[in-house]
């Protein structure tokens, strides 16, 4: 015998050793009956009948995939991904004009009740003036980038550098200090009263590090969460704070991004990032809500940005 025909010999013996045996007692299932007629409304007969038209070849799905993405892109480009670089419309998908105006003037107040006396001031009401200060330098570089027609948006960029520079030195409380807050306090009185600013000397470009301090601003979206939560109890306090619910809802989406803004700190960190722009997303939902009358949605939202909040200052401060 050949060598091949050996070979071939010892591989059959050994499959016939690995296949297992059907005993001539063993008992089966029988055949099922099949309907044949049934059987054709579910099942097509041929295969090419499943197919409508003339089967799709390679090039035409690669075709299809590029007109896909090439309607996707500019789509994209206009709604999300890259917002966090266009200023105008980021903020102002973010924040109404009234919201901003609104804001400034009660924080003007606010901060007028803090720069009264040397005495108050330096035994620590610059504290509180840094918080306000800070806001303030804030959300007048939100309004010098925003696209809408904000008051004020032609003296924002000075008011931004002015106020942001007194901002930093209310890290302490001094006679000098208390005297540079009392000026900015006439110059936010000129301001709101119409006359405007004396100089409008400012930086080209908003430099978020020189302008926003992440601990007050933590601190006042905090406050800023508490009274979103009073007002937002009930369906019938939302009906009767509707206003003040958006425009705290609209704080908290812009102060969501400020704080992811590049330079910011850990702004490079991808956790503290997302855990920004995630209350950024619900500020933004709880204000869609309240356009269209879910106040359940708007009740849920809020909740969603307590969480967040939460949830950040547990691992950032």
């Amino acid at each position: 015998m050949k060598t091949t025909q050996r070979l071939l010999v010892i591989f059959l013996i050994g499959i016939g050793a690995i296949t297992p045996h059907v005993r001539a007692d063993e008992r089966r299932a029988p055949k099922p009956k099949v309907d044949e007629e049934k059987m054709k409304a579910i099942f097509f007969a041929d295969i090419n009948d499943a197919f409508r038209g003339e089967a799709p070849t390679i090039a035409s799905v690669r075709a299809t995939a590029a007109a896909v993405a090439a309607v996707a892109a500019p789509a994209a480009a206009s709604t999300g991904g890259d917002a966090a670089a266009s200023g105008t419309d980021l903020w102002s998908s973010l924040i109404s004009p009234q919201s901003l105006e609104d804001e400034i003037k009660r924080l003007k107040l606010e901060f007028d009740g803090v720069v009264t006396t040397p005495g108050a001031f330096n035994s620590g009401g610059y504290l509180d003036a840094r918080l306000h200060l800070t806001v303030l330098a804030s959300l007048f570089a939100v309004i010098n980038q925003h696209s809408g027609e904000v008051r004020w948006k032609d003296q924002a960029a000075a008011a931004r550098d002015l106020i942001s520079r007194t901002a930093f030195n209310c890290k302490a409380g001094s006679t000098q200090v208390y005297n540079e807050a009392k000026l900015r306090k006439g110059d936010l009185q000129d301001l709101v009263a119409g006359s405007g600013l004396s100089s409008k000397d400012a930086e080209p470009e908003t430099d978020w590090t020189m302008i926003a301090d992440r601990s007050p601003l933590m601190e006042y979206a905090e406050l800023v969460i508490e009274s979103l939560e009073d007002g937002a109890r009930d369906e019938g306090t939302i009906k009767k704070e509707t206003d003040l619910v958006k425009r705290n809802s609209e704080l908290i989406a812009v102060l969501g991004e400020i704080l992811a803004q590049e330079g910011m700190d850990d702004a490079d960190d991808d956790d503290y990032a997302k855990l920004s722009r995630d209350m950024s997303g619900d500020g933004k939902a709880v204000t869609a809500a309240l356009g269209r009358g879910d106040l359940e949605a708007v009740r849920l939202g809020v909740s969603k940005i307590r969480q967040k909040c939460d949830a950040c200052h547990e691992q950032y401060r």
